[in-house]
This record gives C-alpha cells, sequence and structure tokens, in this order.
C-alpha cells in the first residue's frame, strides 16, 4: 500500500477548518441512534434543555476520543444554546486537561478553574452531575498551588466515590477508569490502577459496545506488560465505531505495538495520519498528526524498510506547524532520533538537530529535548567525539533535574534510564568495560520499575538491547544473548534486538539459537524491501545446514 499523506497548506487548512465548523455546529439528529454515527455510543442523559441533548453525547464522545480542542468547541456552543446548562461548563473544563499525557500549563488550569465554577455557579441538576461536577473540581482546587499528581489523585479519589455512589452509571463509570489510570502514572502500585480501570471498563463494554470511553480506555489500561494481550476483541472494534476519528484510528496500534505486529501498526497509522489533517486546531494541524507518524516510523524501522521510514520522517518535518503541545513536542524530537538510533546511524545521530523546530516552547518539554541530546551524546560516544558525548549526558542530566522540580517525576526517570546508557557508552569509549556494564546494567534496573509512557511507541534504545550491543562489543555473547532475549520479552518483534540475538548465538556457538531468531527476523522483515546488513546476514543463516 503506497504511503498517503496529505500536504496541508493554508487553502486546505481553511477548508477543513470550514469542515470543523459544520461539525461542531450540527443541527440536532431525530434519533439516538443518529446521532452517534461515527463517534461511538454515548447517552449521557443530560439534564439541560432537550435541544442540546444530542449535541451534549457528541461532545462526551469526542472528549473520550481525546479530541480535546474539537470537543471543546461543541461544549462552548451547547453552553451558549443553554446557559443555564452547568453540565455544558463542566464539559469545557474537561477539555482543558489531557490526564495521560502531560501536566496542564498554569493558562489551562486557570481557564478550566473558571469552567467548573461557572459549572457550580449554574447548579447541576441530579445527583450524578453534582458528583462529576465536584469531582473536576477538585481536579482544579487552587489553580495557582500545588503540583500535577496531587491533582489527578485528587480526582481519582472523587471519581472513586462517585462510582460508590452510582454503581451503575456507565459515564461516571467511564471517567473513574480514565482517571484510575491518570493516577497510576505517579503510583507506586500501578498494575492495581490498571486492574480495577479494566474491570470497570469491560462492565461499560458489555453494556454499551460501542462506547468510546470503555473501548479507548481498556486500551490504555492494556498498554503495560503484564496486559497487552487481554481484550483484543475490544482493541480491534475501535476502527468500527468511529472510522474517521484519528484517535480512534490510531489507539489500538499501542496494543500491536506491544505485540509486535508491525504491519498492523503501519495500516492503522496511515489511517490515523491521513484522518488527523481533517482535524486542524486553528491554522496549524493536529498533534494526532505526528503521534501517528510516529509510530508508523517505528514500525517501518523495525521491518528494516529505512526507505518508507525515512519518507515518513520527511514528510512529517516538512509539515506544520503543529498543534501546541506535549505530544508534539516529544514527536518531532523522538522522530530524528529514533530514525537515526535505530539505524545504528552514529554519525547521523551525532548530528542531530536539538530544539527544532523552534515555535515549539522546549523550554516546556524537557523528556522531549532530552531525546535528541541522548541521540547525539550516542552518536558521539560511537564515533570517537568524547567531548560532545559529556556535553549532552551534562545537558540530559540537567534537563532530568528540571523534570524533578516540575514534578514531572516519570519524565525524570525517562531521561535518566537514556542517560545511564550514554554514561555506559562513553565509558566504553574511554577504555573502562567494567564500568560500563554496570552503568547500562544501572539503567535496566531503573526501566524495570516503570511502564513505557502512553505517548510513545517505544523507547529509542530499550536499556537492555543496549546492555547486549555493549557485551557483544566486549566479546561476551552469552551474556548479550541473555540481554536481547530480555529485550524481547519486553518488545517482541524489535529489528536489533532480534539482529543482537543472530549475532551473539552465532558467537557462542548456539547455531539452533541462531536459526531460531534469523527466522523471526525474517518473519518480521516480511515482505519489506530492507536491504540491511542483518536481513542478509539472517538469510545466510537460515541458508546453512
Amino acid at each position: 500500500m503506497p504511503l498517503r499523506f496529505l500536504h496541508l497548506g493554508r487553502p486546505r487548512a481553511a477548508a477543513a477548518a470550514g469542515l470543523i465548523a459544520g461539525l461542531v455546529s450540527f443541527t440536532p439528529s431525530p434519533t439516538h441512534a443518529q446521532a452517534h454515527d461515527h463517534v461511538g455510543t454515548v447517552d449521557f442523559q443530560i439534564s439541560c434543555a432537550p435541544a442540546v441533548s444530542m449535541d451534549f453525547d457528541r461532545a462526551v464522545a469526542m472528549l473520550h476520543h481525546m479530541m480535546y480542542e474539537q470537543s471543546r468547541a461543541m461544549f462552548a456552543q451547547i453552553a451558549e444554546r443553554d446557559a443555564a446548562c452547568a453540565m455544558a461548563e463542566w464539559g469545557v473544563a474537561m477539555t482543558m486537561v489531557q490526564p495521560l499525557w502531560h501536566s496542564p500549563t498554569p493558562e489551562d488550569l486557570r481557564r478550566g478553574a473558571q469552567a467548573i465554577e461557572r459549572a457550580q455557579a449554574l447548579g447541576p441538576r441530579t445527583a450524578r452531575e453534582r458528583a462529576l461536577v465536584a469531582a473536576t473540581a477538585a481536579l482544579y482546587r487552587d489553580p495557582e498551588e500545588g503540583g500535577w499528581w496531587p491533582r489527578l489523585q485528587r480526582w481519582a479519589d472523587a471519581m472513586a466515590q462517585a462510582r460508590r455512589d452510582h454503581p451503575d452509571d456507565v459515564e461516571i463509570g467511564a471517567f473513574y477508569a480514565l482517571a484510575e489510570l491518570a493516577a497510576a502514572q505517579a503510583a507506586d502500585d500501578r498494575m492495581a490502577y490498571h486492574g480495577r480501570a479494566a474491570t470497570a471498563l469491560l462492565a461499560i463494554h458489555e453494556r454499551v459496545p460501542a462506547h468510546p470511553g470503555a473501548i479507548h480506555y481498556t486500551i490504555h489500561a492494556n498498554d503495560v506488560t503484564e496486559r497487552a494481550g487481554q481484550s483484543l476483541d475490544v482493541v480491534k472494534s475501535y476502527e468500527g465505531i468511529a472510522p474517521s476519528v484519528p484517535h480512534a484510528l490510531h489507539m489500538p496500534t499501542h496494543i500491536f505495538v506491544r505485540l509486535g505486529d508491525w504491519p498492523q501498526v503501519i495500516e492503522w497509522n496511515r489511517k490515523s495520519a491521513d484522518a488527523a489533517l481533517q482535524y486542524p486546531v486553528g491554522d496549524r494541524i493536529s498533534l494526532h498528526y505526528p503521534h501517528a507518524m510516529d509510530y508508523l516510523l517505528y514500525a517501518h524501522l523495525q521491518r528494516g524498510d529505512d526507505a518508507a521510514a525515512g519518507e515518513v520522517l520527511r514528510r512529517t518535518l516538512a509539515q506544520g506547524p503543529y498543534e501546541d503541545g506535549f505530544a508534539t513536542a516529544f514527536h518531532l524530537a523522538a522522530m530524528p532520533a529514533r530514525y537515526a538510533v535505530e539505524r545504528r546511524a552514529w554519525r547521523e545521530a551525532a548530528a542531530v538537530e536539538v530544539r527544532a523546530p523552534a515555535y515549539v516552547a522546549w523550554d516546556r518539554f524537557s523528556w522531549a529535548e532530552a531525546l535528541d541530546w541522548f541521540a547525539r551524546g550516542l552518536g558521539a560516544a560511537h564515533t570517537g567525539q568524547l567531548v560532545a558525548a559529556h556535553e549532552a549526558e551534562a545537558r540530559m542530566a540537567a534537563l532530568r533535574d528540571h523534570a524533578t522540580r516540575a514534578d514531572e517525576r516519570a519524565f525524570a526517570q525517562y531521561i535518566e534510564i537514556d542517560r545511564r546508557i550514554l554514561s555506559g557508552f562513553i565509558a566504553r569509549a574511554e577504555g573502562t568495560a567494567d564500568t560500563a556494564v554496570a552503568r547500562i546494567r544501572a539503567a535496566v534496573d531503573l526501566e524495570r520499575t516503570i511502564q513505557k509512557h502512553p505517548v510513545t511507541p517505544g523507547a529509542v534504545l530499550p536499556a537492555s538491547e543496549a546492555l547486549g550491543d555493549l557485551l557483544t562489543d566486549l566479546q561476551r555473547p552469552r551474556e548479550a544473548l541473555a540481554a536481547y532475549e530480555a529485550s524481547l520479552q519486553a518488545w517482541p518483534a524489535r529489528y536489533q534486538s532480534l539482529v543482537g540475538a543472530v549475532r551473539a548465538a552465532q558467537a557462542a556457538d548456539m547455531p539452533g539459537k541462531a536459526r531460531q531468531y534469523a527466522r523471526q527476523l525474517l518473519q518480521v522483515v516480511g515482505d519489506a524491501p530492507s536491504d540491511r546488513e542483518g536481513v542478509r546476514m539472517a538469510k545466510a543463516v537460515v541458508a546453512r545446514r
């Protein structure tokens, strides 16, 4: 299937903006079923004017799809049409945060707090509406004070109480599950949060199979190492309920990445990227476009298809400007870093541009910026540029500390894992092998304590894979093979882990293992037109008797 990504110039953006204006200024449909065509089924049973009921349901559906800008416009229009509708203001407040992606700006908090204050002043009319407003008010309390994670925990606690008071309410159950997943990111017992969320969501899905929140949040609940293979029927149903919503087309690939199903990742993210161009945010391209393209790039690289991956990168960097936000910054930083490091193109990695493009507010996104310093440092360490490698490591340490001060503990840990890997390769370049191994083993240990962030398809360089590369370089093939196998346990079908396993098994005089991993590699590459040396090596190993 050829690549099909459309360029969104100013005329196209204006036309698409008109399309969205038409979407959010829709006339209420005559039946409930018609009201939910193409976005899934939401039946909120709002207490506001009957004329806005179906519009409200659609706005909530778009909120569940994480189409925040579009949902906010819908809620704002409902508030204009029914000035007494407190829940329209609640909806506006709910669109001001992205609980699974990043902490809001002070301006986001201020606007959300103002909206929820308006909702409280108008007075929600039913007990379930009051419970939802109270929970969101807990999230926004004292908008000028306190960190992000205490806010999420307050919201999760309030949503848990709302669910206890209204155990059969579908919407309360869906937002309860989302709050559990959000709070889980900073919890010591993260899997307990994911388990509670998944249980609540499965119950909703059994009652309302096309509910967008039940499907979407189930994928997030299972986007962890221990749960990736669960509820695949729910995962695959997402496209059917919202075939033109970009995030709905993308989300199943969180699980396909976990399973190493690269053709599915490629197919779904192609469609997601195309759909994202139909949802501009003002005069900017939606962040859902680079989000899909990073996953697409990652999948092509795992199949060794460097030409297709390079075209995805070129198209992404040629477009813009993109919608402001953490996801945009992350992907614009991750994609060049990923493209160089996955190919082990070290001179190219050493030259990766940092803090580009300039319109991104990089000071807000420490982890994103650190990805490019990581690539530069790895490239420098592998090409003997030790001054530059140390400079990159120092900058990563500073960004880690900045994330810590900003209460972004998970981001600080991700940076620290990469910094330890880089520090290990610097030590190797300086001739201290034992120190190098110890530092990268420390990265492996830290990586085991956390889960992948929802924004990313995977690490630029997983710690166990990095350890395998180092041990191979040190001619310790049996240890290297164990490291690659550990990497493949967490991330099946990663190209470089498979190539490393073949090489390590050959060096350890384990021909059966070498053939096993060579066959797996060739299955992963499939019909992709890869000309990598590792593919040629795998073919030779399989052909050898």
